[in-house]
Formats: structure tokens, sequence, C-alpha cells
């Protein structure tokens, strides 16, 4: 008899603990969302675009009377392995003006891993006006071990830009995505 409430008490425990584990894991998946959502609310920490502009629109003027300061500040993620920095950590811009910065990356392991990054921007009311033509960012990136790399990132401000914005901080996080990019080239082989 004691044994039978002892075995009770043990499938009640684990049912929690399972219940538990469950919550946890969906309160990490709606989390990047939430945090989005509430940035997006707040006016802060604005997303740049994440789709590839492909032309700059015609016409569009340089504005000479004003310049705004871009800083780029990058981190690799706990666990990712690579040193990542730009290879200029501020550039002048007049709204309007096309510039072309580059970041390098250097895989520090004596595997192949793929990367991605990650991007940020602040003030989030300069995120609209943020336009990037070409990103590192739009695509995962392979790096054989040991290997380094020059990525280049172009982008414009819009000259619509508040004049109240002097100063944009860009920031990219790279995480290791090596386990999920080989799982989608086995799902992509195995698909008929």
């Amino acid at each position: 008899m004691a044994e039978d409430k002892l075995s009770r008490v043990n499938r009640r425990s684990i049912t929690k603990l399972m219940i538990a584990v469950v919550c946890m894991f969906g309160f990490a998946y709606a989390l990047a969302p939430l945090y989005y959502a509430v940035c997006e609310a707040l006016g802060i920490g604005g997303r740049t675009n994440s789709v590839p502009i492909v032309e700059v629109p015609e016409g569009m003027q340089k504005d000479e009377d004003r310049s705004v300061l871009v800083q780029f500040v990058t981190r690799s993620a706990q666990g990712m392995p690579w040193d990542f920095e730009p290879m200029e950590r501020s550039v002048r811009v007049h709204p309007g003006e096309i510039k072309a910065v580059n970041f390098r990356v250097r895989n520090r392991t004596g595997e192949d891993m793929v990367g991605q990054a990650i991007p940020s921007l602040v003030p989030g009311q300069a995120a609209p006006h943020f336009k990037k033509t070409q990103c590192f960012c739009f695509d995962q990136q392979p790096l054989v071990a040991e290997g380094e790399e020059v990525m280049p990132m172009i982008f414009y401000l819009d000259p619509a830009i508040p004049r109240s914005v002097t100063t944009i901080t860009l920031s990219y996080t790279l995480y290791d995505i090596t386990e999920r990019a080989r799982a989608g080239e086995v799902a992509a082989r195995q698909a008929p």
C-alpha cells in the first residue's frame, strides 16, 4: 500500500515537471516575438530591413546640409568561437549617400562552421530609414576551419530620416547555426 502511494506521488511529480518543461520551451519560443513587439511599442531597439533592397530609389538626392554618425557594434553570441569586428567603428553619412563598410570574421576552430548575423538598430525611429542594398546578414555565412573573410555591407539613409537623428548605432550579434544549416541540407537532399 505504501509503495502504491509513493508511486502515485512520483507520477504526479513527474507530470508536473514535464508540464513545467513544456511551459519553459513555450515561453522561450514566444520570447523573441514578444521582445520585438515591446521594442516596437516603446520605439527602442529597432530592426533594420531584413530583405535586400535591389535598387536605390531613382532620383534620390544626397542631403549635403547634414550628416549622421553611424556606429557599428559587433559581438559573437555565447559559444560562437569566431572573432567578429567592423573594419571601421563608425562612419559619417549624408542622408541619400550610398556607403560601403566591411566586417571581418575569423573562425578560430578546426572545424567548418556556419554563422548568421542578426542586426539591431538604435534609435528605433531610424530603423525604417536605414536601407541596406547588400548585407552579409541577409544570408548564412559558411566559414572553413581557421578561415577568415571580409564581409561587405552597403547601405544608405533615406533622406526622409528625422533631423533629430544625429547618431545611429547598428549592432550585429553573430550566432552559430552550423547544426541548423546541416539539418536543412539533409532535408533538402531528402525532399522529392
